[in-house]
């Protein structure tokens, strides 16, 4: 897939292009990354490439709205998740209205085979975009989703029979599971073979994690969220308490930033997220304290402390509930 920004020189991607192209032929890790800065946008890239996988996550600070040309000429099939944390995209054509494709904090699974041959362009909605992709080969795809749920399997079948297909009609939330292992996989530490056996394990809990809110998003539920405001509201109230984690605010207190009343909070953030508000503070939390404990970054009593937890005890059991083990244990 061939990009450039309109009013910006395209010598800036001829290195995504050219791994987009070679890299899944290495077994070894490959990764890439680049800083650009140019008069209308500041970026940041970092990509991974093994075994007919490509990962990568984007940060784009634009000085001025810019449109995003793209054109699919790869004679790959490939079977994408995209995650879009930041920034609502729209696509369009030359001769065709921009339509909503991902908004703030959605994923889906879909797959292009290597006939697909498209071009347009992408443009969002503020000065800021955010994403995180795994793009799989059909074989590499089809190797790892053998057996699975149903949501998964039948996307399958149409993956073996050439047919361009997405995982599910709506896109769905992401999850603070989900941005917890973006978070891993780009700030991981991991060198060469151990690192690649680490992405790839992370490749396979994305599709687990994907399969079973896909599932979960086909079980019928009242809605509570009916506008377009009432849901950004919500998504906002994630953004927010996943930057304050260390002192959130309280529930009636968090109604009152978003803009919407407290029930409606309450009841949209489960329709939502599949989960309360301070139950999604608690998860995000202890994700984040499991990877610090992993990687040897904080004692138990600091990270205790800076996530906002009144002792370390409280801490404790709180961690043991949800991993089945102390975090003393895991640091071990």
């Amino acid at each position: 897939m061939a990009f450039e920004i309109k009013d910006i020189s395209g010598d800036h991607f001829q290195h995504l292009n050219h791994f987009f192209l070679n890299g899944f032929e290495s077994s070894k890790l490959v990764e890439q990354s680049q800083n650009i800065n140019h008069p209308f946008v500041d970026g940041y890239s970092k990509e991974w490439y093994f075994d007919g996988i490509r990962m990568g996550y984007s940060d784009w600070h634009y000085k001025k709205p810019v449109e995003l040309k793209w054109n699919y000429d790869i004679n790959v099939d490939l079977v994408t998740f995209q995650a879009n944390l930041k920034g609502s995209l729209f696509m369009g054509t030359e001769t065709s209205k921009a339509v909503p494709l991902f908004g703030n904090y959605q994923h889906n699974l879909f797959y292009a085979n290597a006939n697909d041959s498209n071009e347009g362009f992408l443009k969002g909605e503020r000065l800021q975009t955010s994403m995180f992709f795994i793009q799989f080969t059909k074989d590499a795809f089809l190797n790892l989703t053998k057996d699975a749920n149903e949501a998964l399997s039948r996307f399958s079948e149409n993956v073996l029979s050439g047919r361009s297909t997405l995982l599910s009609t709506n896109n769905l939330p992401v999850d603070a599971g989900m941005l917890n292992l973006i978070g891993n996989i780009v700030n991981c530490s991991y060198k060469e073979g151990l690192k690649k056996m680490y992405l790839l394990s992370k490749s396979i809990e994305f599709l687990v994690l994907q399969a079973e809110a896909c599932n979960a998003a086909l079980v019928p539920s009242y809605r509570y969220i009916k506008t377009k405001y009432d849901k950004e509201c919500v998504v906002y109230a994630r953004e927010y308490i996943m930057s304050h984690l260390e002192a959130p605010p309280s529930l009636s207190e968090l109604a009152k930033i978003i803009g919407i009343n407290e029930y409606k909070l309450k009841r949209g953030f489960k329709e939502i997220f599949d989960n309360t508000v301070f139950g999604y503070l608690s998860d995000a939390r202890l994700e984040i304290a499991k990877n610090d404990l992993l990687e040897n970054k904080r004692t138990v009593s600091e990270i205790a402390s800076e996530l906002g937890y009144s002792s370390v005890q409280h801490f404790s059991n709180a961690f043991k509930k949800k991993f089945g083990l102390s975090p003393n244990k895991l640091k071990r």
